[in-house]
């Protein structure tokens, strides 16, 4: 039976995503050079960006005898859309039972409730 789909990034698309937000248009070959460790076969790293392309994560242009590759979707957004999902997922669609679990569940350093307590009232002054 084939594998589901992943509505998000998996953690291989994650990383090829990640070299093409950094680096801009790549080639297979810029993308396997840049990848780091562990390394990925020339035909892997080929293979998902044809999934992410599928996906709408990416496109690509023919040059010459090779496709250069580009992201479409940002970070910015990529993280929004995996947010959402764990939302959904596992907290009811609750953004409130999502934040109340990290902050029960993580030590939060004076500077970041700050930050919170910032954005918080900002939220409050909007409604």
């Amino acid at each position: 039976m084939p594998r589901k789909k992943s509505p998000t990034l998996t953690e291989a698309e994650y990383r090829l995503m990640q070299v093409l937000w950094e680096r801009g248009e790549c080639s297979v070959a810029d993308v396997v050079e840049a990848i780091g460790d562990p390394p990925l076969a020339y035909n892997t790293v080929l293979t998902t960006l044809r999934i992410l392309e599928q996906k709408s994560y990416v496109k690509h242009k023919a040059a010459g005898r090779a496709f250069i590759y580009r992201a479409i979707v940002a970070r910015d957004e990529a993280q929004r859309s995996v947010v959402t999902h764990v939302l959904s997922r596992f907290f009811d669609g609750s953004p409130r039972e999502l934040v109340l679990n990290l902050l029960e569940s993580e030590a939060v350093d004076e500077k970041e409730l700050d930050r919170l307590r910032e954005l918080l009232d900002k939220a409050k002054g909007q409604q």
